[in-house]
Formats: C-alpha cells, structure tokens, sequence
C-alpha cells in the first residue's frame, strides 16, 4: 500500500467522522432547537437530559476518530510533501480544536447539568437558560464542523 493511498483513506475516515457530528449538530441548530422552544420547562430538562446522557457516551467516538484522523492525515501529507493537502487538512484540524474548545467551555457543562436533572427527575429553575446558551453556541459548534469537512474534502479534490 502506497503513502498516498494511505493517506486517502485516513482522509476519507476523518471526513466520515467528521460528518457524524456535523450532522449531529446542524440537527440539534435545525430541528431541536425550534422543537424545544414549543415545550415546557420540565419536558425540555426532561429530554434534554436525556439526549445529552446518550450524546455525551456515544459522540465522542466519532469525534476522536476524526480529530485523530484529521492530525494523521495533515502530517501524512506533509511527510509526503503534499503542501496543498496537508494545509487544507490543517486547517480542518485547527477548526476541531476550536469546536472542542468551544463544546468543552460552553456545551459540556449544561449537558451535565441537564442530564443529572434529568436523571434525578428534577425541574431546574434556570432550565431555560441554560438551553439558550447551549443554542447560542450550536450554529457556530456545527459551522466549524461543516468547515472542517469541507476542508478536508478540499485536501481530497486537490
């Protein structure tokens, strides 16, 4: 198997990767968050929680693979000299970085928050709050996902 062929194929795997938590979170900007906004405050900890008690066990899986992915397939392609590639899926790695800094600060947090209401069958008083800043930052968490696959598509074409 040659270092070229190699490389596309931990490429296509991050972008794979990549992809399920990019529509995981263009879901979450475009479905739920409008859904949300037509329940009570009870029901919206109540699902919530839940969504977020099998997001946070099973999300990480796909973002590992692809952030490991995408670093392997950037420094694969510039042990090969393959400066276009490499660029392009460094910049893809730099947006993940900057998806995991901003899910890790922000979105993290009220996931606990929400699921172990959730799973102590509890209201929160500040429930509705805390939804609106996990909402504020969906739009950006999935636009730097979306970016971050459409670089390393771009790594791909080139």
């Amino acid at each position: 198997m040659t270092l070229d062929l190699i490389t596309r194929t931990v490429a296509l795997i991050a972008v794979l990767s990549t992809a399920v938590v990019y529509g995981t979170d263009v879901f979450a900007a475009i479905v739920l968050r409008p859904a949300l906004a037509a329940v009570d405050d009870r029901a919206l900890v109540a699902v919530m929680g839940s969504v977020h008690r099998y997001g946070d066990r099973r999300m990480p899986v796909p973002g590992i693979i692809g952030t490991l992915a995408t670093a392997t397939t950037t420094a694969l392609n510039a042990a090969a000299a393959h400066w276009a590639q490499s660029v392009a899926a460094g910049i893809a790695l730099v947006l993940l970085l900057a998806w995991i800094a901003l899910y890790t600060r922000v979105s993290a947090p009220i996931n606990l928050r929400l699921t172990a209401a959730a799973d102590a069958n509890q209201s929160l008083p500040n429930g509705r709050v805390l939804q609106a800043k996990w909402d504020h930052v969906i739009g950006p968490r999935a636009a730097l996902q979306g970016l971050a696959l459409a670089a390393l598509c771009v790594g791909l074409t080139v």
